[in-house]
């Protein structure tokens, strides 16, 4: 088929003369209730529905994928294998719903592609008869995915901060550089929990923690949102949990885990942070595709969270429904169930939404009144972000001092080139603010911190083939690798210092001698003879390993890029062995995008700093922490494990999947969630527990001290775990309720207190719903899953009851400085 609508057989919407196209000399709907502000954008929406042909409504259900262009002038059309070619000549007098990728398909500078994205915008407005212009969409999952913007860490990275406020402060300010050059959505933030670390997507999420994910996503969307940009839940849902950790497999998770695993983040989400759009998975969960299942779309995301904005498709996955799940048979089948099931909108172009859709239209086999139903959504939002007002100017605020903001589109294209900067100074430092708290310490046997004056080791031997690779701190969405690698001629586009680089500013008294020694994912070892040569020579080995960021297949972590195992790719684990066994003390630095068994240097390295793609200023915050300039405060948003083959395996297991006599496997990690070390001490202590009995609707008081008893500044992370003991379905042996960072000076303590609300136990009952049971509970106070501190033992009184979508997500937890000296 052809990207352009079929007009044969469409029946006309009410209150219409003409299916196609209006005619010469027709009447111009420019001026309308729909321009009109101080209605509502509902209000608006309807005025409008009613005065479009079916034709102009699906062309408001359906994305056409572009590339800016580098000369200023219009997008043009970005030719996939997946698709066919659009006919935008023929598609634009009915309208557009959305403009796909204009700045993040090729490189092109911003201040060029505003300006031809402007006079995109100045042309689909002007071919149809409502003056609608598209809503311009990009990837935002470790900052603008476009040429010359400030790459952040990855999500991954985010979970491991346990800051939340900080992550949205990032998303505020990725949203500003987006809205400036005139894009409307982002298509960000990730809320999978990851339940198998093999997975290749792993760095694109948070953790595998469900309470962790919702809080830090819905910082993050509530930062896009504050800047003017919708911001899209994906992938709901399940996707992360596909058998044997393989991308776009199958998913046979019951409903229970479904509903308090994988589902949790979202309605956390939905319900917290203001949302406007969410992106179906591509995965079929026991069967049903995400794209047609109307229970979910529909039934629990709109009728009972109260969702209201926009469902898209994740790229291409409403045909999906055809060619890869069989649950249609023609195009115009996968559009009617994914119309039918919520769907709103067609991404990344025109494919089944457009022909294939009129026809089943025509032929009654799809009821007029879903187009109604998505193309209203559409167009309230369109409402919402200006893009229906009188006065809607097609420029975007870095050019409107260029035009003199009298809204013509015009300008110079060289004389604009270098003007606008998405890697600002201010970036740069948040960038950076993020990286050092996302660090996180595995191990340290008093190695570290390294003096960085006078005292540093004299010799340093800098190993491993992330040791001078100036990508090795991207993953796979960040423009660079993303998409720079199909333009090898052109820059990065932002600067990107190596480890070399980064610890030959860090320690300019140290002589730093290199080796790479073996490749990513490489098989041979004759480049370890150097390697070893070197270590011996030094008086400490600082080993850089991990990942190559990648797409299907050609990295080593990335969409498409699911491992067998959980060893270090290639001979990077051998590598690392023949460095321990020279006797030179060996600090591993990890950049990947999952976490890798390490084997002997579990035990054996003197410290093991892992960091999940830390983006542009990555290395700058490993290099400060290795120093002690940066004191270490990051935690492990998924478990490290002590095996290659242990997974899946989450700390969120049953008693059953943990350790036991009747298995020779045992999951036990390495390093468990939560974990991670700093250059200080602290003591926890004064637990008192103010109300321990409260009925099942009722709460638990308690509070406890946490001391800095280092001579160091340092962070703890609080963090409160609750086990249940008995209950009536089989649960987690324990499960994250609530965190909050601490940071204290040497001989600072403060007071921590925390009120948790039954609805923190509730759980999915045998029938289906969730239920808050009586009995007795754990709330223990750890530094890590694995490391309780405290513990408080409370009991749930009364019947069992029954909660819902309003119940209460969150513990009060607060903390106050008590004191500066011991």
């Amino acid at each position: 088929m052809t990207a352009n609508i079929d007009n044969a057989g469409v029946r006309k919407a009410a209150g219409t003369t003409d299916s196609a196209a209006p005619a010469a000399g027709a009447t111009d709907h420019r001026t309308g209730p729909w321009h009109d502000p101080a209605l509502t954008p509902g209000a608006r929406a309807d005025a409008l529905i009613d005065a479009m042909t079916l034709q102009e409504k699906l062309s408001q259900l359906v994305g056409v994928w572009v590339g800016a262009s580098d000369e200023g002038g219009e997008v043009a059309p970005f030719q996939h294998d997946m698709e066919e070619a659009v006919d935008l000549d023929g598609l634009l007098p009915h309208g557009l719903g959305q403009l796909t990728r204009p700045f993040g398909t090729a490189p092109v500078d911003p201040a060029v592609g505003a300006l031809s994205l402007s006079r995109t915008q100045e042309r689909i407005a002007g071919a149809n008869r409502f003056g609608i212009p598209a809503l311009a969409h990009e990837e935002c999952l470790a900052g603008f995915a476009t040429w010359g913007a400030t790459a952040y860490p990855v999500p991954l990275s985010w979970g491991a901060t346990f800051h939340p406020e900080l992550i949205g402060e990032m998303a505020a300010a990725i949203g500003r550089d987006m809205r400036s050059v005139g894009v409307h959505q982002g298509l960000a933030p990730v809320l999978d929990v990851v339940r198998d670390t093999r997975w290749g997507r792993v760095e694109e999420t948070i953790g595998e923690d469900p309470y962790l994910v919702g809080t830090v996503a819905t910082a993050y969307v509530r930062g896009l949102e504050s800047a003017g940009v919708v911001a899209t839940l994906k992938h709901f849902a399940g996707y992360s949990a596909s058998r044997a950790g393989r991308n776009l497999a199958p998913v046979g998770m019951g409903a229970r885990e479904r509903a308090d695993i994988i589902l949790t983040p979202f309605e956390m989400a939905v319900r917290e942070s203001g949302v406007r759009s969410v992106m179906h998975a591509y995965t079929d969960t026991d069967g049903i595709p995400s794209a047609a299942d109307g229970q979910l779309l529909t039934g629990l995301l709109r009728d009972t969270w109260g969702f209201d904005g926009t469902v898209v498709a994740d790229y291409f996955g409403i045909a999906f429904l055809k060619t890869l799940h069989g649950v249609a048979g023609t195009f115009g089948e996968a559009a009617g169930a994914a119309l039918g099931a919520g769907v709103d909108v067609e991404l990344p172009t025109v494919k089944t939404f457009g022909g294939p859709l009129a026809e089943a239209l025509a032929q009654g086999l799809v009821s007029e009144a879903l187009v109604d139903r998505a193309v209203r959504r559409v167009l309230v939002q369109k409402a919402q972000l200006g893009l229906l007002d009188a006065d809607w100017r097609p420029e975007p605020p870095v050019l409107a001092a260029a035009t003199g903001g009298n809204g013509s589109v015009g300008g110079n294209s060289q004389a604009l080139r270098g003007t606008v900067r998405l890697d600002t100074d201010e970036n740069r430092a948040l960038a950076r603010r993020v990286a050092e708290q996302a660090v996180v310490l595995l191990r340290n046997d008093g190695t570290l911190p390294l003096a960085a004056g006078a005292g540093a080791p004299a010799r340093i031997a800098l190993v491993g083939p992330n040791a001078d690779t100036p990508t090795a701190v991207l993953g796979c969405y960040a423009f660079p690798v993303h998409v720079g690698g199909r333009h090898p001629g052109t820059p990065l586009g932002i600067e990107l210092p190596t480890v070399r680089e980064a610890l030959a500013a860090e320690f300019p008294h140290s002589d730093i001698v290199t080796a790479r020694g073996a490749d990513i994912d490489g098989t041979a070892t004759d480049g370890f003879g150097e390697a070893v040569e070197l270590a011996r020579g030094a008086d400490l080995v600082i080993v850089a390993l991990g990942d190559r960021a990648g797409l299907f297949g050609r990295g080593t972590s990335g969409e498409g890029c699911d491992a067998e195992d959980l060893a270090l790719p290639g001979v990077q684990q051998q590598l690392l062995d023949a460095l321990l066994d020279t006797g030179t003390p060996v600090v591993v630095t990890l950049l990947a995008g999952r976490p890798y068994a390490l084997g002997r240097a579990v035990d054996e390295a003197a410290a093991i700093v892992q960091s999940f793609f830390p983006g542009e200023e990555g290395t700058t915050a490993i290099a400060s922490v290795l120093s002690g300039r940066t004191a270490p405060s990051g935690r492990l948003p998924v478990g490290v494990p002590r095996h290659p083959g242990s997974q899946p395996s989450t700390y969120l297991a049953a008693r059953l999947g943990h350790a036991s006599d009747v298995s020779s496997v045992d999951p036990a990690p390495a390093f468990a969630f939560g974990h991670g070390l700093t250059y200080t001490a602290f003591a926890w202590g004064d637990l008192v527990v103010e109300r321990g009995r409260a009925t099942t609707e009722g709460e638990f008081t308690f509070s406890c001290t946490v001391r800095n008893t280092g001579a160091r500044q340092g962070t703890e992370v609080v963090q409160v775990y609750l086990h249940d003991p008995v209950a009536s379905v089989v649960q987690p042996v324990q499960r994250l309720i609530g965190y909050v960072r601490i940071d204290l000076g040497p001989g600072q303590a403060a007071g921590v207190r925390a009120t948790v609300p039954a609805d923190l136990a509730s759980f999915t009952g045998r029938d289906g719903h969730r239920i808050v049971e009586p009995g007795d509970l754990e709330l223990r106070l750890s530094a890590s899953s694995d490391d309780p501190r405290l513990t408080a033992r409370v009991t749930l009184t009364g019947p069992v009851r029954t909660v819902d979508h309003t119940r209460r997500l969150h513990m009060s937890i607060t903390t106050e400085l008590l004191t500066d000296t011991p």
